[in-house]
């Protein structure tokens, strides 16, 4: 049975656990599906989820923190791909241990390959993760809340929480075209409504598509000619790497052509980044990543001469769109050639 192009080999994951029919909440999200790779439990409610088509995401590769900031993970997984989220509420009745074994023993049953797995003290681990990455930013929700579901006063926004919480990671699939599935559940809100929350996040790899910008050297020159700067949309890293990948030669060419045709024209190559993970780390990472271009354009067959430029990391700090979303967030992302 096909899942998805990417993982065709992999049965779906199907819970089994029992449910009334009475417990079912409100509609889910309009439009909104199971991931073909993980069904939810038994009768619960979709009641928040977020796909991207192509984008990064960053996991804990560990439940181990970082020793200079315990609100960072000391292995991040940077992931780029396909990303699904999804949040579930399960039916009145149901234990977060007995959601959670279910979901544990149908990924299993489906090969799956724990990374790691937390059952207990998860609150530091809960913590980074909400500050890597706000797993529910950007969610499409649907009608209702838990208030009416329990007579508590929470929205859907504040379901996940720290209260009897659980993760997993690990992967699904062939070889070579692994999944990489996060598996949170808790209690919702908080003990007092009577629920239980699962959160799922399927990444799935997928190459980006490219060649949907073209690079001309006079639109370069136009660009640093109009506003002393050009944004480099045909440099390609892969997440939080700092090698230039193949695809990255077209702009590198146009580059190069551009400092010839100019001889007097100095640069700073500036990396930028959006604000998902700590400061520092993408500060170092948009700093490399200038560095690696200005090491690309002053070796063969380039051959510019170094001192014409210099690279700058600047993080998140000089952002040209919001960071709430998936395409303000690909803005973001980028590095800038700056006339000096």
């Amino acid at each position: 049975m096909k899942t998805s192009r990417l993982v065709a080999a992999v049965l779906a994951v199907a819970l089994h656990a029992a449910a009334s029919a009475a417990d079912t909440p409100a509609a889910d999200v309009p439009g909104a599906s199971d991931h073909p790779l993980i069904r939810r439990f038994a009768g619960s409610w979709l009641a928040g989820q977020h796909v991207s088509n192509w984008d990064a995401a960053v996991l804990p590769g560990s439940t181990e923190l970082s020793k200079a900031d315990s609100r960072q993970f000391k292995e991040p997984l940077n992931l780029e791909g396909k990303v699904t989220q999804t949040l579930y509420i399960a039916p009145r009745g149901k234990a977060a241990l007995e959601v959670w074994r279910n979901y544990e023993q149908a990924l299993n049953a489906a090969g799956f390959k724990k990374r790691f797995s937390c059952e207990r003290n998860c609150a530091d681990l809960y913590f980074a993760w909400w500050k890597s990455s706000e797993p529910t930013k950007g969610f499409n929700w649907a009608k209702g809340d838990i208030t009416t579901l329990t007579g508590s006063r929470y929205s859907l926004t504040s379901a996940l929480s720290v209260e009897d919480g659980r993760m997993l990671v690990g992967t699904l699939g062939k070889p070579g075209q692994e999944a990489t599935v996060l598996l949170y559940n808790s209690l919702a809100a908080n003990a007092s409504t009577g629920l239980v929350t699962t959160y799922v996040e399927v990444v799935e790899p997928k190459a980006m598509e490219t060649g949907q910008v073209t690079v001309d050297p006079a639109a370069l020159q136009a660009g640093l000619a109009a506003e002393g700067r050009v944004t480099l949309t045909g440099l390609f890293f892969d997440t939080g790497k700092t090698e230039l990948k193949p695809e990255s030669k077209a702009q590198l060419d146009a580059m190069a052509e551009l400092l010839k045709s100019q001889p007097a024209l100095k640069a700073w190559i500036v990396g930028h980044t959006d604000n998902v993970g700590g400061f520092e780390a993408n500060e170092k990472l948009s700093l490399a990543r200038a560095q690696a271009v200005v090491a690309a354009l002053t070796a063969a067959p380039y051959k510019v001469d170094a001192k014409r430029l210099a690279p700058k990391g600047l993080a998140s700090l000089a952002p040209v769109a919001g960071n709430g979303d998936d395409a303000g967030r690909a803005r973001n992302r980028r590095v800038e050639l700056v006339a000096q």
